[in-house]
């Protein structure tokens, strides 16, 4: 289930806000310009339809921010570089244009940093978050990966992370799901 923790950005350990109400994130996210929707979730005749299967939601998306390109990533447990694609967002950065991801299966925990605060938001199957541009965040997905998201970019090229060298991020809880 989709989750929102607020802290000050000098203290990990004791959250501000703290739900799980849809409503609550949506809007405590969009007090920085993050956006996040629920959106339907579908069954997929293979993995393939994916795009097809959101193709409304998708092309909205694309009308509303003039997204030219759409992709999917997916990575599971066993994947053999999982610990080096883990690692690779860890530390506090920015990119040159938005961060959206819609989880088709699976979480993943975005954390942003913004106005002295610290956002983590965990994402989970059927939710929509868009990042904007030139926000200092970092994502965890944990030691054993396993998601199914679609990207949407302006230009893919935009998306190159830019860290900021700050190690805030080690002071902040990270990724560790509950065994199912």
């Amino acid at each position: 289930m989709s989750h929102l923790q607020v802290f000050d950005e000098t203290d990990g350990a004791t959250p501000l806000l703290d739900t799980s109400d849809g409503a609550t994130i949506a809007a405590e996210l969009a007090t920085i310009g993050v956006r996040f929707e629920r959106w339907p979730t579908r069954p997929l005749p293979d993995a393939a339809a994916i795009l097809d299967v959101y193709a409304p939601e998708i092309e909205r998306l694309k009308a509303e921010a003039g997204y030219r390109s759409v992709d999917v990533v997916a990575l599971a447990p066993d994947h053999p570089d999982r610990e080096m694609l883990r690692s690779k967002f860890l530390s506090e950065h920015t990119h040159g244009e938005d961060e959206v991801r819609f989880f088709v299966d699976g979480e993943g925990l975005f954390t942003l940093h913004e106005g002295g605060r610290v956002f983590n938001m965990l994402c989970t199957t059927g939710d929509l978050i868009s990042v904007p541009a030139g926000m200092k965040h970092w994502f965890d997905m944990g030691p054993a990966p396993r998601f199914t998201a679609i990207r949407l970019f302006v230009n893919p090229d935009g998306w190159v992370a830019r860290f900021t060298g700050d190690s805030i991020a080690d002071r902040f809880p990270r990724h560790e799901p509950a065994l199912t």
